[in-house]
């Protein structure tokens, strides 16, 4: 990653190859295409048993007739247990008789997923993400192709981790997805069509969205001691989230960063705890406004915001010279706002979540190599983290000194015993950033 730039030729052909086909035929890729002539069953383990982990997996289950989910892993048995439970009812009648994960192949802990990926040709990965570069190096490591959810880490240690695994993953011809899906959609695969095509001209600036209400939390039990607590409380912690402008808002900013074929060299902006401000809310901010510039000068505006009863809003508009992209609409206008192109949402749009899956199963089918998503996936974590890193110090951040870095917000080990990196005080609270005082660069 010495240049934010990536090479515009080889980005037109990954791109092309990325949809696997797609871009030529956008609404021809449905379940329906595969071939029925896959000679051995595709195995699979799902690592991380949540909600998004039970809809992968029932997404590579519908998604081949020969995936079949042979192992399951969760840091807590109950959960599996219950996404276990809401798969087999999802799947009645439609493949649940390829779900085959007895007791014996059922995993819990901070080391299940190494055993659950014994039985596996390919891994699901989708625990919260500041495990995802162990678990990413360990798949590869074992040749298993990967499905892995965004973000795919938390702070720039991991970024290298998962840039360093990228390589081998490349040089093993093994497939990698990550869930970038805006990049499967076919609605948002038209619009890089037509800008590449000139219909919006030069870019000249973008804004991104992703402004909503509350999210869940889940209350302390005397039970549990501060580790359990945490991991089930995992969004409200960096070391596993990110915060919420790399766990959800990195969608937003991963569309300017591919369709500017860049990331941006710097961040600043600022951030902060208004109305999610309790003990319960760990450490992260409610609220994040950062102005990314690349390196052309160009300006990404990125607001995010947990907040409820204002306003929401989850989008992407990009300016050019000669028009505007408005993503979520599938609309692009020219500078006067008349109407140059408008997609066919209502009978066009596909379920870009499924076709990721649709798209991978039926590559490995076929013994094909055709996905390597982990470098841009990478880069676009660590553009949401530098986003972090600016408004958590109210200074700006270098993308390319916050990764060689190697700032690592992670535990020293990873066990039921160890100390997590952030504590609470005696009054219960957790210590949050202060921008101003925060540094993480320090001379």
């Amino acid at each position: 990653m010495g240049d934010n730039n990536f090479n515009r030729r080889n980005f037109m052909k990954s791109t092309a190859l990325v949809a696997g086909g797609v871009m030529a035929s956008p609404f021809a890729a449905t379940a329906g295409f595969y071939a029925e002539s896959a000679a051995v069953e595709i195995k699979v383990a799902l690592i991380g048993c949540g909600g998004r982990g039970t809809g992968a997996a029932a997404q590579a289950l519908k998604s081949h007739p020969k995936v079949k989910l042979v192992a399951m892993a969760d840091a807590f048995m109950d959960r599996l247990q219950n996404s276990l439970k809401n798969l087999k009812e999802e799947m009645e009648g439609e493949g649940g008789d390829r779900i085959d994960v007895p007791t014996s192949r059922q995993y819990s802990g901070f080391d299940g997923y190494k055993k659950a990926m014994d039985h596996a040709d390919v891994v699901i990965l989708t625990t919260p993400p500041g495990f995802r570069p162990i678990h990413f190096k360990e798949a590869i490591s074992r040749d298993k192709h990967v499905f892995m959810e965004k973000p795919v880490a938390t702070d720039p240690a991991g970024i290298q981790s998962v840039l360093e695994t990228a390589q081998m993953a490349k040089s093993k011809k093994l497939n990698v997805i990550v869930g970038l899906q805006r990049r499967y959609q076919n609605s948002y695969l038209e619009m890089i069509k037509r800008y590449q095509d000139g219909m919006i001209g030069d870019i000249t600036s973008a804004q991104v969205y992703w402004n909503q209400g509350a999210l869940w939390v889940r209350p302390r039990k005397p039970s549990m001691n501060e580790m359990e607590y945490q991991m089930r409380n995992w969004y409200y912690f960096n070391w596993l989230c990110g915060d919420h402008i790399v766990e959800q808002h990195i969608h937003n900013i991963d569309v300017v960063n591919w369709f500017k074929d860049q990331t941006p060299t710097t961040a600043q902006g600022m951030g902060g705890r208004v109305m999610r401000v309790g003990k319960e809310y760990g450490e992260i901010f409610d609220h994040h406004f950062v102005e990314f510039t690349y390196d052309d000068g160009v300006v990404m505006n990125s607001q995010c915001r947990h907040q409820p009863g204002t306003f929401t809003r989850v989008d992407e508009i990009l300016t050019g010279t000669k028009g505007r992209i408005f993503c979520r609409q599938g609309r692009i206008e020219d500078l006067k706002g008349n109407v140059l192109y408008q997609f066919d949402k209502a009978n066009k749009e596909n379920n870009p979540y499924q076709e990721e899956h649709n798209l991978l199963f039926d590559a490995i089918s076929k013994g094909e190599y055709k996905f390597s998503n982990a470098e841009y996936g990478a880069h676009t974590t660590l553009t949401a983290i530098v986003g972090r890193l600016a408004t958590y110090s109210g200074k700006v951040i270098d993308q390319q000194a916050a990764l060689n870095s190697g700032l690592s917000i992670q535990p020293e080990e990873y066990s039921w015993d160890a100390t997590p990196p952030v504590l609470p005080g005696d009054d219960g609270l957790y210590p949050c950033a202060q921008p101003g005082v925060t540094d993480y660069f320090k001379s």
